[in-house]
């Protein structure tokens, strides 16, 4: 069989309650568009053709073709190139032309271990973590994020044991798609932090972010002109800070202001047939993976957020 992960959000920024459904071949989030992925595919070869024929140096191709996946996947329907390409991977996924199972897995925010191989593991900084970096190093004092929404995440080694679960049920199946500071300062002293400030919609951002920072960095950057570059690296520096909280806020906000509810049927189903299973074999060993009984408060303060600042220091 075949197992293939994707993603919870291929479902773009809907809302209300999603459906565990798959993604039918050409099928997109925008009323009015059809997907043609060859066509993609094309476009993609040319404008990098294109590229090598100009003489680009490597910033500018990556900096274009990330551009032109932004723009791609914007017309439509999905937020960014990440999870548009991870709705074609399922387009591909469903028209194989193969002979055996293939099963589809769609996680939602995946974070840090909750036990095993130990608590709060994880390799790199993933997802939410840069936010919580951001914050611990004091590089992120605003972000957008609707504090009375549900965020959906799922500790890593949950996401292992339901694959593993998936697969062994589904193996003879027909196809389907299924309070202390957390950082110190450079000689090792505890530093203070600052209360991070919310914005839960993107017009209330972007207007304080406007005032508080392009302005004065407008100002800043006239004023470096008229005194002939005497300001550059305070600039260079204040704008680096800002078009980090920027880029980062953009980037997270199809899932910090998601109101979207994904269905988890199949799941349940799995857990069922599971625990019916586990009883038979006398205690067999036990895979979980039902996010219901975690103390998130716990899980947050005790393992995730250590973890983070623990494995992915520096």
């Amino acid at each position: 069989m075949l197992l293939h992960v994707s993603t919870a959000y291929v479902a773009g920024e809907q809302e209300g309650i999603i459906p565990e459904k798959p993604i039918l071949m050409g099928e997109t989030l925008k009323v009015g568009t059809h997907l043609d992925i060859e066509s993609e595919l094309i476009l993609v070869k040319e404008t990098m053709r294109e590229l090598k024929a100009s003489c680009s140096t490597e910033k500018d191709g990556r900096k274009t073709m990330k551009e032109l996946g932004l723009k791609r996947a914007r017309h439509f329907g999905w937020p960014n190139t990440y999870v548009f390409t991870k709705a074609m991977g399922e387009m591909i996924m469903g028209n194989l032309p193969i002979d055996f199972p293939v099963v589809i897995i769609r996680p939602s925010i995946i974070t840090s271990t909750l036990k095993e191989p130990l608590p709060g593991w994880m390799e790199g900084i993933k997802t939410i973590d840069s936010v919580v970096i951001g914050y611990a190093k004091q590089t992120l004092p605003f972000f957008l994020v609707n504090l009375d929404l549900i965020m959906d995440v799922i500790p890593g080694d949950m996401v292992v044991n339901a694959m593993m679960v998936a697969m062994a049920a589904h193996s003879d199946d027909q196809q389907y798609f299924n309070d202390n500071p957390p950082c110190t300062g450079r000689n090792g002293e505890r530093v203070r932090l600052k209360k991070m400030r919310f914005f839960s919609t993107v017009m209330w951002f972007k207007l304080y972010m406007t005032v508080k920072y392009m302005l004065p960095l407008e100002m800043l950057r006239l004023v470096n002109i008229a005194l002939c570059g005497v300001f550059s690296r305070r600039y260079n520096e204040l704008n680096r800070k800002f078009r980090f909280m920027m880029q980062l806020s953009e980037l997270y906000a199809p899932y910090t202001l998601f109101k979207g509810c994904f269905d988890d049927i199949n799941l349940d189903k799995l857990r069922m047939g599971m625990n019916k299973d586990n009883q038979n074999n006398n205690g067999a060993y036990y895979f979980d993976f039902d996010p219901k009984y975690i103390d998130w408060g716990d899980y947050f303060y005790n393992v995730h957020i250590p973890g983070v600042l623990k494995y992915t220091r520096d």
